[in-house]
């Protein structure tokens, strides 16, 4: 086992799954530098560790070369979470979509081999997959992305390995199902449970697409932060894990679960027409992730949905300025 890795710049730090993780990475006495453009993060979700020495906040773009030779100069790891998550919005703009997720993935590893750092840890996406003909999804399942999103995903993850076997820069991809918890917007292509407790929250039936029996794989934030930390660690080279709870839950289920949680049982979900392209089933086989990386993940969705709605409820109830 190599010396602990304890200077890591985190992009997309002040996003949803990047500020769990810079919690998790600054409870361990690591020092953490964070680049994000603040287009979707907020200051707010890391406001507790600015000030106070273990955290470096520094506004600007992955596509900034002297910006990322000045960072990389001071840490030892990258742990790559920035990106245009947005099915939408990489659908309307796939250009966008490769020059942020899959460009900007490239001039990162780039600068990291300039500079020979320790890792390099690449957050991708279970969309990698598309609509996979085996359930449970294994790794070797074979990638067939439905969406510029996730073709854009899985272009990164080629040059994650293709730096890994040319140039020995240590990197690992981390395949994230649906990552749901405190801090996720509803705009977020994953973010199908606050969705439903947004509507939930104005006494507004959850609305499903379809017959609602599609199911996700569900994974607390928590979970995912802590495993991201885990690879950073790990002896683990040019590989790829999913990184989810190995649980299959239907939309019905779900939605049926938060209106018993917030206590608006008169309420009945909506159903619409099907959304073109929907993935039928998602779940997946995270053997692989359990024994190379000891990764053991809490799945106890009933309770993080409450803990989920209470931080939202207490959330909205908020002043805005």
């Amino acid at each position: 086992m190599t010396d602990k890795i304890s200077r890591i710049l985190v992009t997309g730090g002040a996003g949803f799954i990047g500020s769990h993780t810079v919690d998790r990475l600054v409870s361990e006495g690591r020092r953490v530098w964070v680049l994000d453009d603040l287009s979707t993060g907020l200051l707010g979700n890391i406001e507790t560790h600015i000030g106070k020495g273990s955290l470096n906040v520094v506004r600007g773009d992955i596509g900034d070369q002297s910006l990322l030779a000045e960072l990389m100069a001071n840490v030892e790891a990258v742990i790559h979470l920035a990106a245009i998550t947005d099915h939408e919005i990489c659908l309307h703009n796939p250009r966008l979509a490769d020059e942020v997720n899959s460009k900007g993935t490239f001039i990162l590893l780039e600068r990291a081999r300039e500079h020979d750092l320790r890792r390099f840890v690449y957050a991708s996406s279970a969309a990698v997959y598309g609509d996979a003909s085996r359930i449970p999804i294994s790794e070797d399942c074979q990638p067939a992305p439905l969406t510029p999103y996730g073709a854009s995903k899985l272009a990164g993850e080629k040059k994650c390995l293709e730096y890994w076997r040319s140039y020995g820069l240590r990197t690992v991809c981390l395949r994230y199902f649906n990552v749901f918890g405190p801090r996720q917007s509803s705009r977020h292509y994953s973010g199908v449970i606050t969705a439903f407790m947004k509507r939930l929250s104005h006494g507004q039936p959850p609305a499903i697409y379809g017959d609602g029996l599609q199911t996700r794989d569900f994974v607390n934030v928590s979970n995912v932060a802590e495993i991201t930390t885990l690879a950073l660690d790990s002896e683990a080279n040019g590989e790829v894990y999913n990184i989810a709870s190995g649980r299959e839950t239907t939309i019905n289920t779900l939605a049926q679960k938060l209106i018993d949680i917030s206590g608006r049982s008169s309420i009945t979900p909506v159903h619409t027409s099907e959304r073109q392209g929907e993935i039928r089933r998602n779940v997946a086989d995270i053997q692989k992730a359990r024994t190379q990386l000891h990764y053991n993940p809490r799945t106890d969705l009933q309770r993080d949905l409450i803990d989920l709605w209470n931080w939202y409820m207490r959330k909205s109830e908020q002043p805005r300025n």
